[in-house]
């Protein structure tokens, strides 16, 4: 059997377990997806001079540049309702409005992730441990309830970077990509209530006490700048994107972001040295090199002919199938986040789907992609969520992690039925 068509494929593969290899070993994330180019560079003989080429001409690109402000002013956005305390303000004044044990469980870690914030489910630990007072509930259940529903927005809400960057690897309109995964956060909370609510005997939990007087109004007040920066950014992307084609929608996204961070740093008075430091934090930086990192690898498989080795083998979809399921699943259970599996698998989906020319089920498969990387995310031991709220409950990682098991089961399983639908 004659191997040599084949290695090609090994190559790619060579680079894709060097990535794995470098983030198993904690090395920073935009260095192992850099170790991944370079493996490309190195198995595929490409010289210094066109890698280095390669590498610039990656990191100037608009869509990536678009990308590194976008996902630089939300974190920003990020920092300052931390700072500010507004999460607080809004969950206090909604508080007594929660009449039902299961409402006042989950509604917090919800309403919390639709902020974009590493290790986020540290945040909503405490309000759950306050809502459940003296529910007859396991600190198991607090944990699993606090780390699942303060993930179910992560598949279809537009601020979290692994989706912006997905529909920019992707060159799909942010709107079009968040709005075909709704049905995933819809399974999200489906099997959140299924295998973490329903059994939960609360029969004998308290009563709530009812709202207070001028709730609303607050509710609005604290909730102001979150309104403005989700619902303005899209707004005026859409816009864009409908009445001015010419200009790029992406920046329907600055302005919505640039004003909520204006509004919020006016209504609670922050300093200059507390924004400027929230624009210049590790974390930032970390996220826009991972950025850059991912647009660098995306175009060495091109610059490689990695790309153009795929169309000799990928000559079916059943492959792109293992791999659009398989990929993604597999970096976001070694990675424990979103943009890992983002970063290392997309662009060698999306390579896949040119080679073969799929242009009808692209999002089909773009979909299934992101579903399966997010269940390999939402089982990982390695999700710094999981491993924080545990901790907060002070509960045994293996028997909470086992409970995960069938709920991100029934995550795959929904994805392969959506994409069946998507793809029909």
């Amino acid at each position: 059997m004659d191997l040599a068509p084949f290695f090609p494929l090994l190559k790619i593969a060579a680079a894709f377990v060097a990535m794995l290899a470098c983030i198993r070993l904690r090395l920073p994330l935009w260095l192992s997806i850099l170790a991944g180019s370079l493996a490309l560079v190195l198995a595929f003989g490409l010289g210094l001079r066109p890698a280095l080429g390669t590498a610039l001409n990656a990191v100037i690109d608009p869509p990536a540049l678009f990308l590194v402000v976008i996902v630089d002013l939300i974190l920003i956005f990020s920092d300052l309702i931390e700072f500010t305390g507004l999460s607080r303000r809004l969950l206090d004044s909604l508080s007594g409005a929660l009449t039902s044990p299961r409402l006042r469980l989950v509604f917090f870690p919800a309403l919390l992730g639709l902020l974009p914030m590493p290790g986020g489910a540290v945040f909503s630990a405490p309000m759950v441990k306050t809502a459940a007072g003296d529910m007859p509930i396991s600190g198991v259940d607090k944990s699993l309830i606090n780390y699942w529903f303060r993930h179910i927005w992560e598949l279809c809400w537009p601020l979290f970077p692994g989706l912006i960057l997905a529909s920019g690897l992707a060159r799909l309109p942010l709107g079009q990509f968040a709005a075909a995964q709704i049905p995933g956060s819809l399974a999200c909370m489906a099997l959140g209530w299924w295998f973490l609510l329903r059994p939960l005997d609360l029969s004998g939990a308290r009563p709530q006490g009812g709202a207070q007087a001028g709730w609303r109004r607050r509710a609005l007040s604290a909730g102001l700048p979150l309104i403005i920066g989700i619902f303005g950014s899209l707004g005026l992307q859409t816009w864009l994107t409908l009445r001015v084609p010419s200009v790029h929608s992406e920046w329907g996204v600055v302005a919505g972001m640039t004003a909520a961070i204006a509004l919020i740093t006016v209504q609670y008075r922050v300093p200059m040295a507390r924004l400027a430091a929230a624009g210049t934090s590790r974390h930032i930086r970390s996220m826009l090199l991972v950025i850059a990192a991912i647009y660098i690898f995306k175009d060495m498989l091109a610059a490689t002919g990695a790309v153009t080795s795929l169309s000799t083998l990928a000559t079916g979809k059943a492959a792109l199938i293992v791999a659009a399921v398989f990929l993604p699943w597999l970096v976001g259970f070694v990675g424990g986040i979103n943009v890992a599996f983002v970063g290392a698998a997309f662009p060698i989906l999306l390579a896949m789907m040119d080679s073969l020319q799929v242009v009808e089920h692209r999002l089909a498969y773009l979909v299934l992609a992101y579903f399966s990387g997010f269940a390999g995310v939402m089982v990982s031991p390695m999700h710094i969520c999981f491993l924080l709220t545990c901790q907060y409950f002070e509960v045994e990682l293996a028997g909470a992690w086992r409970r995960l098991v069938l709920p991100c089961l029934g995550l795959m399983l929904a994805a392969g039925a959506y994409f069946l639908l998507l793809a029909s």
